[in-house]
């Protein structure tokens, strides 16, 4: 089995010390290495929680989190971290926040990655005079420049316009291709994870809804369009009625029958918005390949690991 950059079982942690007010809670779930991984949810899910837990910054409540094979507080040499706020000295200059970042990390920096990903950022200008989209390049410089195995990331492109967000997602791409490095985002932008992510971990409510590989996520869903037919035995993730036409989003449970049904694949995009959209919907672990010859859009398939 490959290597789990992140693995928790029954992990949970609250906002505040003996309050009974959890941020987290009963997640579990296993994220590979070498993948680049969507962390989704609406506000107040628990994604900034969960990021911070990993890095070690937080402590776990109950449950077990390892990372990289080991407790987040001996993997934090190997983790690079940029949280939503991302913290910088602000009486430094841009220069200045680049020599710390080698100096404090002498085995594994590296300046040439370090100096890509801060760009055009003007050397002399102090920290606290920059931008947000500025503060989040030189942020991304310095956890880039430690060379780290695992990247949280926490809604990294949020205040940057959109072309300078898209070649930074293609830096970080290349990046991570090139060094095998494992990655975590968070983001509101759907549209920007789909063709840039290879797993899925959606947060809804402090829980775990979905996590696994996206193509077996998608694999595992489909859109059943017709005329109001019996959705039985299938998994309703949500459905809706327009007159007599029914459009749902499913987890299929055997065959489908089509001719009753027009059967679809979802978007990304459409999966994630129609399970945030219901969140009592059954939650869906995926730990390895689904057991399918072609997905549930054919008739012999099924789904595994469903919670």
């Amino acid at each position: 089995m490959t290597t789990a950059a992140i693995e928790a079982d029954g992990l949970g942690t609250t906002y505040r010390r003996g309050k009974d007010a959890w941020a987290l809670r009963h997640c579990s779930f296993r994220l590979p290495t070498g993948r680049i991984s969507a962390l989704v949810g609406p506000n107040g899910a628990g994604k900034s929680t969960l990021l911070a837990l990993a890095a070690g910054v937080l402590r776990p409540a109950e449950g077990t989190l390892r990372v990289l094979g080991t407790t987040p507080a001996h993997a934090r040499t190997r983790i690079g971290y940029v949280a939503q706020e991302k913290p910088l000295y602000g009486q430094l200059t841009v220069a200045e926040t680049l020599l710390t970042g080698a100096e404090l990390n002498p085995g594994s920096w590296d300046t040439e990655t370090a100096e890509r990903f801060a760009g055009d950022l003007p050397r002399t200008a102090r920290v606290r005079t920059l931008s947000g989209g500025s503060r989040t390049r030189l942020a991304l410089a310095l956890a880039l420049g430690k060379q780290p195995e695992l990247l949280l990331l926490d809604e990294p492109m949020a205040d940057l316009d959109p072309l300078v967000r898209h070649r930074l997602m293609g830096l970080l791409m290349a990046e991570a291709a090139e060094r095998g490095t494992t990655i975590v985002m968070s983001s509101h932008i759907l549209s920007e994870l789909e063709g840039a992510c290879d797993h899925l971990l959606l947060v809804d409510g402090g829980r775990i809804r979905l996590a696994g590989d996206t193509e077996e996520i998608l694999a595992a869903h489909a859109v059943l369009t017709g005329q109001a037919a019996a959705l039985t035995p299938h998994t309703v993730v949500e459905s809706r009625t327009t007159g007599r036409q029914v459009t749902a989003l499913v987890r299929p449970e055997g065959p489908v029958d089509r001719d009753a049904w027009l059967v679809t694949a979802p978007s990304l995009e459409e999966l994630l918005l129609a399970h945030l959209r219901s969140p009592d919907a059954p939650a869906l672990t995926l730990t390895g390949p689904l057991a399918r010859s072609g997905g549930p859009l054919d008739e012999d398939s099924r789904t595994v690991n469903a919670s």
